[in-house]
């Protein structure tokens, strides 16, 4: 019997200390990252509406098939509904029938950051916006050509520039 406590104590105190050095991992790694544009939590409150807050600062999802831009085919530019940086361009728009706005590749592979995201149980890439850090959605190797890429993103983190039709 005490061989098995014994066994349990020892059980509890590994799994103890996997948690807590993942979760200094992860405190080091979200520290550690630095955007151009840093504003308060409040000032984000005050510049943002309530839904593109919840995606673009605490990593929310908008329901599929509810968002402005997922069966957009206006000709312009995608840019970050925070910071206005140039995200994706409409001719790499194409339709993946998830319900969200989807692209094969960003305007400038700079001005998209990609994070390790582990929530939910899962191992996906984090699309972020390189200038505020605002959340965008993810990427997945499942698009089409040329680069097999498909950036999956939330409407409400985007906002959309026309180009001017002569």
């Amino acid at each position: 019997m005490n061989n098995r406590i014994s066994i349990l104590f020892t059980l509890i105190l590994l799994v103890s200390a996997i948690s807590c050095s993942q979760s200094q991992q992860s405190e080091e790694k979200s520290t550690s990252m630095s955007y151009k544009i840093e504003k308060s939590e409040n000032e984000w409150k005050a510049q943002l509406t309530a839904e593109e807050y919840n995606i673009l600062r605490e990593k929310g999802t908008e329901r599929a098939f509810s968002g402005e831009f997922w069966d957009h085919k206006e000709k312009g530019v995608y840019v970050c509904g925070g910071c206005q940086l140039a995200l994706f361009d409409s001719k790499t728009k194409f339709k993946s029938g998830t319900g969200w706005p989807s692209y094969y590749e960003p305007v400038n592979d700079d001005n998209v950051a990609i994070v390790k995201d582990t929530t939910l149980g899962m191992v996906r890439e984090e699309v972020v916006c390189a200038r505020c850090g605002g959340h965008l959605g993810h990427v997945f190797a499942d698009g089409p050509e040329p680069t097999g890429l498909r950036y999956c993103i939330n409407s409400a983190s985007l906002d959309f520039v026309g180009k001017e039709k002569k």
